[in-house]
């Protein structure tokens, strides 16, 4: 294997085993040798990639947040679409994003849950969640009583919310999530009006 193949395998079996141990144990009780030792290299291997665990850690929770907004981002709306195709949008946005979330579940932990930068995330999200909805608005695809911003809260509260308690633990799927997330919130909890 070439020295730049091996350094560039050695650094990304860092980042997997810095998740792994920031998820299991939380930031100030991991040490750079366990992250290493997971890793299957030395502590020196380590400061060849990184200059401190704040570092890695840091690393890790930025790109886990580009991740996630680059998914966000990637909504795609327009006018004139039919409810049909709006609901097939919904499925398709909340499934990349719990699919996203369920790829990696150490830096899902650490980025959406542990992290000080989690909300700062988090907000991301809401805000171009917010942003596609003042579209929809404008459109006349959503409701123009619903509060954008307290709309897209929610969403981000139920994302939140479902990946702690199903998708992490394996509990249900992407695609089941999404559809069930898309239900309630394109639906509503009452039945229809007759």
């Amino acid at each position: 294997m070439r020295a730049g193949v091996r350094s560039r395998e050695s650094r990304r079996l860092l980042l997997e085993a810095g998740a792994e141990e920031f998820a299991q144990t939380g930031f100030y009780q991991t040490k750079v040798s366990s992250i290493a030792a997971r890793a299957g290299l030395t502590q020196p291997d380590f400061y060849i990639h990184f200059e401190s665990k704040e570092q890695l850690y840091e690393e890790l929770v930025e790109s886990f947040g580009t991740l996630v907004n680059d998914t966000v981002q990637s909504m795609k709306i327009g006018p004139d679409l039919s409810e049909a195709e709006i609901l097939r949008r919904g499925q398709v946005f909340l499934e990349a994003i719990f699919r996203v979330l369920s790829n990696n579940p150490a830096i899902t932990r650490v980025g959406f849950y542990q992290a000080t930068d989690s909300v700062r995330i988090k907000a991301e999200m809401a805000e171009h969640i917010k942003k596609h909805l003042l579209a929809a608005q404008r459109w006349g695809s959503c409701r123009e009583e619903l509060d954008p911003e307290l709309t897209a809260e929610c969403m981000i509260g139920l994302i939140e919310r479902l990946t702690l308690t199903k998708l992490l633990p394996g509990r249900e799927s992407p695609s089941v999530l999404a559809k069930q997330a898309r239900n309630l919130l394109y639906h509503g909890m009452l039945g229809s009006e007759e």
